[in-house]
């Protein structure tokens, strides 16, 4: 029997005490972790016969994905349409399991190089364990839908290279990437589960457990950006300040719009994708809307300048 999770607007872990230092907001997010955490296993029932995965339900069929106003996919068969749905919650999941490994990888450099008694230590290898279990929930969604989904490109995977190195040469910039992949995953599952439009239940049940524990992940990152940024010195910030935008306009659109394989297998014509995507202003905002809160900690934090802003623009992330 799957226990219920409620979805509140903000998780309690993620809101801010008054005046909580730094090392008393790891204590109780560790503490969240033994107390609230979940295992892909036994706190999911894949065998539920509502969990089966029928390619041709009409519950994949997209909802407030800029490519379901498209004429395009409305002239599509349903099953077409559900199918299409499906690959693309597919490869999403693909790319989330994938970016886990990366987040999980780099963590585990972080911590190597943290001293004896260092607060983050604890929470870090929490952190490992949860994204440990959802990088199997995922994988397994993509297994039991039967789509050979590849995820991440190459030159996507060949730059995770990089940011393993920077999780211990420069934490501050690993964290960045942490909320680029993180944020918008987050957002898009929210909005979701918040719209009213009745889900796939096995799929509603993923993105419940997902939000849940990610709330603790992110609200993490965001305090440790807060703690140590100011610390750096003005060459780390000004290379901080610069790389930031470079590194959140790609991950949103990887979470944002579909895979080119995607593209590939269901022949959307270019003139479509320019459509729904490249020239679509309501696209363009709701991709402004899911980097929302890693947006205003880079302002609070000091790294959005007169020398980077122009960057954010330029990758279509900035509000107007």
């Amino acid at each position: 029997m799957e226990a219920a999770i409620p979805l509140g607007s903000v998780p309690r872990e993620e809101r801010p005490r008054a005046k909580e230092p730094y090392a008393a907001l790891l204590g109780r997010l560790s503490r969240q972790s033994v107390v609230k955490h979940f295992d892909a296993y036994a706190d999911v029932d894949w065998e539920r016969a509502e969990h089966r995965i029928d390619p041709e339900d009409p519950h994949w069929e997209l909802g407030d994905d800029a490519l379901a106003a498209t004429s395009w996919y409305r002239a599509l068969p349903p099953g077409t349409r559900a199918r299409l749905g499906l690959h693309l919650i597919a490869t999403k999941m693909k790319i989330g399991a994938q970016f886990e490994n990366v987040l999980q990888r780099g963590l585990l450099e972080f911590a190597l190089g943290l001293p004896n008694g260092a607060p983050e230590f604890r929470y870090v290898y929490h952190e490992v364990i949860e994204e440990g279990q959802h990088s199997l929930m995922f994988q397994e969604f993509v297994t039991r839908t039967g789509f050979d989904v590849p995820g991440l490109g190459f030159w996507d995977r060949l730059g995770s290279r990089r940011v393993l190195g920077a999780a211990r040469r420069f934490p501050a910039l690993f964290f960045i990437f942490v909320l680029g992949g993180e944020d918008p995953i987050d957002h898009v599952q929210r909005t979701e589960l918040t719209s009213g439009r009745p889900l796939h239940p096995l799929l509603e049940r993923i993105m419940r457990i997902h939000v849940t524990e990610e709330a603790r992940h992110l609200s993490f990152a965001r305090h440790y950006l807060r703690a140590h940024v100011p610390r750096l010195s003005p060459a780390a910030r000004t290379s901080l300040a610069l790389q930031a935008p470079l590194i959140l306009g790609p991950m949103a659109q990887l979470m944002m719009r579909p895979s080119a394989e995607i593209v590939g297998t269901y022949d959307i014509p270019k003139e479509v994708v320019a459509e729904a995507y490249t020239r679509n202003r309501r696209h363009r905002a709701k991709t402004v809307e899911a980097l929302g809160k890693v947006r205003d900690l880079c302002r609070e934090i000091g790294i959005v300048t007169r020398w980077s802003l122009p960057l954010w623009q330029r990758m279509g992330i900035w509000e107007n």
